[in-house]
């Protein structure tokens, strides 16, 4: 008994001892900087100066954040203050991010004076575009082709709109989709999604289809038929009128060799190569041009564009545009209500979008080969909206 309570005495000793010297360290961490000088300042914009640095506490026993975590940020110091640890001393500026969300102290060395430059960490291309004077108001490698996978169907969907404007052909009109080929395209786990269970559908089905579900045989089906057949060798015919469109318009960075944005190597499976490089090829800026005839020459493409799933011949369309109402990127000031995603491991995740936010001319974005598409077009718009950039 007794030597329970001796072992219980000395292990409750040395709890007391750890403890008085946990705080002892941190009393002594927390006491080897302290504030010599302190000024308030003119609130004055910061931004990172290198991929070092971090934001700390006064006492500076405590980091809060990393300033690499924080690229595109613009931070707002309000004081500065000298602080001395052991025999030296710095000089460090009170500082809160915009949204108010993180605030403390950074050494001035690693913060450069000025709002922060705007930057997308992860698309390799983009661009914003001003949908009524086509004015480039930002770009990131934006006359550099990529290829730009489903995003190719919106100049398919613009030679269409030709066709239904310029013909006696209507939205009504039937089109042949009995070629094996597109049924086998349109059953695949890969490049399917709307499937051809009839022999025929209606031009406007097949638009619906390949713009909000990006079919791609729908958009094959549509090529042969604006070219004015339903075989591969009016498919070839297809591909050169996309190209004279490009052509027309002075689309100096753009190559087209399918109508669907599928690469030569997946779309040889299905009978639809043809001569020619592996994938289209398109300069951001070039995708944005694309996307500005279709929706000022047609602007009710953005009805189609606007839904989140439609039912079409039978079949749920669902929408891939997580800027949309709804979805997860939504922000109800963007207003965007279009247009068409992208994918294949080559071109990465492809985006196009456009809104026109209350007060502003409509603004179209592309970001090509990205990562993270919707948050990257979310913060792009909201850069051009924040700087009044139109």
């Amino acid at each position: 008994m007794k030597k329970l309570y001796l072992t219980l005495a000395l292990g409750f000793g040395l709890a007391i001892g750890a403890g008085a010297a946990t705080q002892a360290t941190s009393t002594a961490s927390a006491a080897s900087y302290h504030v010599v000088a302190s000024q308030s300042m003119t609130k004055t914009a910061y931004h990172k100066a290198s991929t070092k640095g971090a934001v700390y506490n006064l006492s500076h026993t405590r980091k809060l954040a990393s300033l690499k975590s924080y690229p595109n940020t613009t931070w707002y110091a309000t004081k500065k203050v000298t602080l001395k640890h052991g025999n030296s001393k710095a000089v460090y500026y009170k500082v809160k991010n915009g949204a108010g969300s993180v605030s403390g102290y950074v050494w001035h060395t690693y913060l450069a004076k000025g709002v922060a430059p705007f930057n997308l960490k992860y698309a390799r291309g983009a661009v914003a575009l001003n949908a009524d004077t086509n004015k480039v108001l930002w770009s990131k490698a934006a006359n550099t082709p990529r290829p730009i996978a489903s995003i190719s169907k919106l100049m398919t969907l613009y030679l269409v709109e030709k066709k239904v404007a310029d013909s006696s052909a209507g939205w009504n009109s039937t089109v042949n989709t009995s070629y094996s080929g597109l049924k086998r395209m349109g059953n695949s786990s890969v490049y399917g999604g709307f499937k051809f269970t009839k022999n025929s559908y209606t031009v406007k089905q097949l638009y619906q289809a390949a713009l909000i579900e990006s079919s791609n045989n729908a958009a094959i089906a549509l090529g042969q038929w604006v070219a004015g057949g339903a075989t591969p060798a009016y498919n070839k015919a297809f591909i050169k009128m996309m190209n004279n469109q490009a052509d027309e318009w002075h689309l100096g960075k753009a190559t087209f060799v399918s109508a669907n944005g599928m690469e030569q190597n997946a779309l040889r499976t299905y009978g639809y190569s043809v001569s020619g490089g592996n994938a289209n090829m398109v300069s951001p800026k070039d995708v944005a041009l694309i996307a500005s005839h279709l929706i000022n020459d047609y602007p009710a493409v953005l009805e189609d564009a606007s839904h989140a799933s439609l039912n079409v011949s039978g079949q749920l369309c669902y929408n891939y545009n997580n800027l949309l109402p709804g979805r997860k990127y939504y922000q109800a000031s963007l207003n965007v209500d279009g247009l068409k995603t992208g994918y294949t491991d080559l071109a990465g995740y492809c985006f196009v979008g456009t809104g026109k936010k209350a007060g502003h001319d409509r603004l179209i974005t592309v970001v090509l080969h990205d990562e993270n598409e919707f948050t990257e077009t979310r913060a792009l718009m909201n850069e051009v909206y924040n700087k009044d950039l139109i």
